[in-house]
């Protein structure tokens, strides 16, 4: 089964945190990547741009309409995630609590089921 684990950003959270605590979230990533690689479970990762590089693009009146950047009204954001490929919701659950950002009061990681993949050779 394939899932997504979604880090979820709350920039204020993060800022709040210590240079030196920053870099143990992100290098933390590397040991995690590497548990997963080793397993064969990861399927592919990506970081993302802070959300004032992004744009929406939403129905109004039937026509598409575009907009800087995400909801104003969202306090996290999705930072990154990674696709992996595992026996069961239990095991992704399980990788999820790997991600260093989970060990951060405030910061999660939501793990979806993937439905429906096209375009890569999974």
């Amino acid at each position: 089964m394939k899932f997504l684990l979604i880090m979820q950003i709350n920039p204020e959270i993060w800022n709040a945190l210590s240079d030196e605590e920053r870099n143990e979230v992100m290098n933390g990533h590397g040991a995690f990547i590497k548990t997963i690689q080793e397993s064969g479970e990861m399927i592919s990762t990506h970081a993302l741009a802070d959300p004032s590089n992004s744009a929406s693009v939403r129905g109004r009146g039937g026509v598409p309409a575009v907009t800087d950047g995400p909801f104003a009204e969202a306090k996290e954001y999705m930072g990154g995630y990674y696709l992996v490929d595992c026996e069961s919701r239990e095991r992704a659950i399980e990788l999820a609590k790997l991600i260093p950002d989970t060990r951060v009061d405030g910061l999660g990681v939501e793990v979806r089921p993937v439905m429906f993949s096209a375009g890569q050779d999974m």
